[in-house]
C-alpha cells in the first residue's frame, strides 16, 4: 500500500484547517440589535430566524429588519419560513442577497421544494428533517444539488409522530429517527448532520449529555438557542487532546510501516483503525 503523504503532514504537526461548524446559534430576525452579539458569541455559524422565533404579524417587519442589516462581509445563514406559507417566496427572494451565506429550510419534505429553494437563491441549502414525510424523503433530498448538510428537527418531529419524549432532553425515543438522518447523510456523501436544539440553558450537565449523545450517534454539530450553550456543545463535538495525540501517533506509525499492520500502545493497528484515527484528525480540523 502506498503511504498517504497527507498523513505525514498531520503526524508531523501540520496546522489544522478550519473545521466544519459544530455550533449553529439562532437569533430572532425581529431583534436586529442581537445580530452583532450573536456574531461575537463564539458560535461557528449564526442563523437569523424568520420562522419559529417570529410571530405571524411580525414576519414582514422581521424580513425588512434583516434586509437592512445584511452585510456581505459577515454573511449569515437564514432560516426561512416553510414552503406553502405566505412568506416563503419573499424569504427566498431576500436570500439572494450576498450577505446570506446559506438558507436553513424548515419542514423539508420533498425534493421539489429543496430544488426550488436552491434554484431560487443559488445558495447552499440545509434542509431540516422534522416530519414523518421528511424522514420518508430524506435520502432523496440529501442528493439534491445545493444541499450541503442535513439538520434534524427533534421537537417538531416528536410532535408530528406523537412521541412523548422523556423530560430533560434525553429523547431516547427519537434515536431511530436520528439514525436515519445520519445514514442518509453518509449515503449522499454529506458531512455529519446537525442535531436539533436542546432546551437546557441553565443545566450544563444535561446539555453536555445531550450533545455527547448526538456525537455518539454520528452527528457533527448542534443547533443552539442561547450563547451559553456554545462552549458546552463545541467541547462535546471536539476531540480531546489525548485522542488527537493517539490519532497522530497511529497515522505516523502506519505510514512508517509502509501500510502494514503495526502495534501502537499495545494495540494492533490495521487499516480500519487508521481510518478511525483519520476521522479524529479531520474532526480536529486537520486537512488530510
Amino acid at each position: 500500500m502506498i503511504p498517504d503523504p497527507a498523513m505525514s503532514k498531520a503526524a508531523a504537526g501540520a496546522t489544522p484547517a478550519s473545521p466544519l461548524p459544530r455550533t449553529y446559534l439562532f437569533v430572532p430576525a425581529d431583534r436586529p440589535e442581537r445580530y452583532s452579539k450573536a456574531l461575537a458569541s463564539g458560535a461557528d455559524a449564526v442563523i437569523v430566524d424568520l420562522e419559529d422565533a417570529v410571530a405571524p404579524g411580525a414576519k414582514r417587519g422581521a424580513r425588512d429588519a434583516l434586509a437592512g442589516s445584511l452585510d456581505e462581509a459577515t454573511p449569515l445563514i437564514v432560516r426561512v419560513n416553510a414552503a406553502g406559507s405566505p412568506w416563503f417566496e419573499e424569504d427566498l427572494a431576500l436570500c439572494r442577497h450576498p450577505g446570506v451565506a446559506a438558507l436553513l429550510l424548515p419542514k423539508a419534505e420533498s425534493i421539489d421544494v429543496v430544488c426550488h429553494a436552491f434554484e431560487s437563491t443559488f445558495k447552499d441549502v440545509l434542509p431540516i428533517v422534522e416530519s414523518a414525510r421528511g424522514l420518508e424523503e430524506v435520502r432523496a433530498m440529501a442528493r439534491v444539488p445545493g444541499v450541503v448538510r442535513l439538520a434534524f428537527g427533534s421537537i417538531d418531529l416528536a410532535l408530528d409522530l406523537g412521541i412523548d419524549c422523556a423530560p430533560g432532553g434525553g429523547e431516547a425515543e427519537l434515536q431511530p429517527y436520528r439514525a436515519q438522518v445520519v445514514l442518509a447523510s453518509r449515503l449522499a456523501g454529506l458531512p455529519a448532520p446537525i442535531d436539533g436544539v436542546s432546551t437546557a440553558i441553565e443545566d450544563a450537565a444535561a446539555l453536555r449529555a445531550d450533545a455527547e449523545r448526538s456525537r455518539r450517534l454520528g452527528f457533527g454539530a448542534k443547533l443552539c438557542i442561547h450563547p451559553r450553550q456554545i462552549a458546552v456543545v463545541r467541547a462535546a463535538f471536539s476531540p480531546d487532546p489525548q485522542r488527537i495525540d493517539w490519532a497522530r501517533r497511529v497515522c505516523a506509525a502506519f505510514e512508517a510501516a509502509g501500510g502494514a499492520a503495526v502495534a501502537v500502545d499495545g494495540e494492533m493497528i490495521d487499516l480500519p483503525v487508521v481510518e478511525r484515527a483519520r476521522v479524529v484528525l479531520r474532526g480536529a480540523g486537520f486537512a488530510i
